[in-house]
């Protein structure tokens, strides 16, 4: 199974200039954990997660309103291409621990796919419920 039949299409993104409490109204709103950082040519510069928000902004007693999202956002993403195979997807995000991947055509964000996309598929909830697992695993020891 490819990557593209699990994604989801519809990406809420936000750009590097805009403030961390748009970013934090964008993710309440569409119930997300994360936004992929897109450039005014829709290229990705980054992601941006809730909790981006809380430790670099709100816990460094920062102004959510003042701060740009590039100063908070994670610049080195791992990501996925639409034709990726769905288990090496799960195996990536258990390697990076992170719960979601932009998927990437030609440069561009073109959706985004989660640990939760994967669990849902047959074919890969082995390799989603190991990513889990590691993720999870890593958190407790921290």
């Amino acid at each position: 199974m490819q990557v593209r039949d699990l994604m989801n299409s519809s990406v809420v993104s936000i750009t590097p200039g805009e403030s961390a409490a748009l970013a934090a109204r964008l993710l309440s709103r569409h119930d997300l954990g994360s936004l992929p950082v897109c450039g005014e040519d829709g290229a990705l510069r980054g992601i941006v997660t809730d909790r981006d928000i809380v430790l670099r902004c709100v816990a460094a007693e920062e102004d959510p309103a003042q701060t740009p999202v590039k100063d908070i956002m994670s610049r080195s993403c791992a990501v996925v291409a639409p034709g990726d195979d769905a288990r090496e997807a799960a195996r990536l995000m258990a390697a990076r621990q992170v719960r979601r991947l932009p998927v990437l055509e030609e440069g561009r964000v073109v959706g985004m796919v989660s640990l939760g996309d994967l669990a849902g598929s047959r074919s890969c909830d082995m390799e989603a419920s190991k990513a889990l697992c590691e993720i999870s695993e890593n958190i407790r020891r921290t």
